[in-house]
């Protein structure tokens, strides 16, 4: 039995919880999946996972292999990929982490594009406003809006994200337009959750930093629900650029204090620290780049 597929059925595993998790992931049955598992406990002469009716836990041993076994598979593929590349070009999966409106609206079409080129990758892409561990989880690649300090982790920016505030033209009709940051403040506005301080938006006259203190009735944790209440006339709304775009292209929304410079965060991929970076991942992240610039940012 190859001790690779042992290792990679022991991770696939440990990452998920579950034998039948990892078997559906490793596409093989839950019988072979234990038994690999079994197999390499048997070569180690450890125990590597607590078996329970519910799920599966690491033994101590169990999280020594799996701190190291990962980045060991990563590299095993990425050796394999390179000898192969020049005919096949980049091979396997690849797991990707991403915000939930940022990865619905620009993630999966980079996805899409990067395919394109790439017909030999497979790609999951799991969405969420929380930051995932990578390292349990088994995510090659995360993109973070905003600014990271883990350690563990490295990061590669790849542009600026920019704020737009906007209002329905129904709203505007009804409400006046807010022509400085003094009038703003006596607007309605729709508090997007997810900002890391949802009731201070930001902004930069002159290259200043000032901040609004603004209250409204609808707070969500969602720039495109926030979007879309804006829309409806409920308010004011303060969202990054790619989740407005479509609505302010449309005429569903109508940007408002275009003469104050807003506020831009840095939109990073993040990838574990102390892991050779195998060569797929490299090019996503330098096609992410690329893309973003054409883009003119976000």
């Amino acid at each position: 039995m190859d001790v690779v597929d042992e290792i990679r059925a022991f991770v696939a595993t440990a990452q998920t919880g579950s034998f039948t998790a990892a078997a559906d992931q490793l596409g093989v049955s839950n019988r072979l999946t234990s038994k690999y598992v079994a197999e390499l406990e048997s070569r180690l002469g450890v125990r590597l996972l607590q078996r329970t009716t519910r799920k599966v836990g690491l033994t101590p041993a169990g999280e020594d292999l799996l701190s190291r076994a990962p980045a060991l598979l990563d590299d095993l593929d990425d050796l394999l990929a390179e000898v192969s590349e020049g005919s096949r070009g980049f091979t396997g999966l690849i797991r990707i982490s991403a915000p939930v409106t940022f990865g619905e609206i620009y993630v999966a079409g980079l996805l899409s594009r990067f395919a394109e080129g790439n017909p030999g990758l497979s790609f999951d892409l799991r969405l969420r406003d929380d930051y995932v561990d990578l390292a349990s989880e088994g995510i090659d690649l995360a993109f973070r809006i905003g600014r990271s300090d883990m350690l563990s982790l490295k990061s590669r920016k790849l542009g600026e994200i920019r704020s737009v505030a906007a209002a329905s033209p129904d709203y505007l009709t009804r409400h006046g337009r807010p022509e400085t940051l003094e009038d703003l403040r006596q607007h309605p506005c729709i508090l997007d959750t997810n900002r890391r301080a949802p009731r201070r938006w930001v902004f930069r006259p002159d290259g200043v930093e000032e901040v609004v203190e603004v209250q409204g009735r609808f707070q969500v944790n969602s720039a495109s629900a926030a979007m879309q209440l804006a829309a409806e006339g409920l308010g004011v709304c303060y969202g990054p650029r790619f989740a407005l775009e479509d609505a302010l292209e449309a005429g569903r929304l109508v940007p408002i204090l275009q003469d104050v410079p807003s506020e831009s965060v840095p939109v990073s991929a993040i990838y574990l620290e102390g892991r050779a970076l195998p060569r797929k991942i490299r090019a996503l992240i330098e096609f992410a780049a690329e893309d973003i610039r054409r883009n003119g940012n976000l």
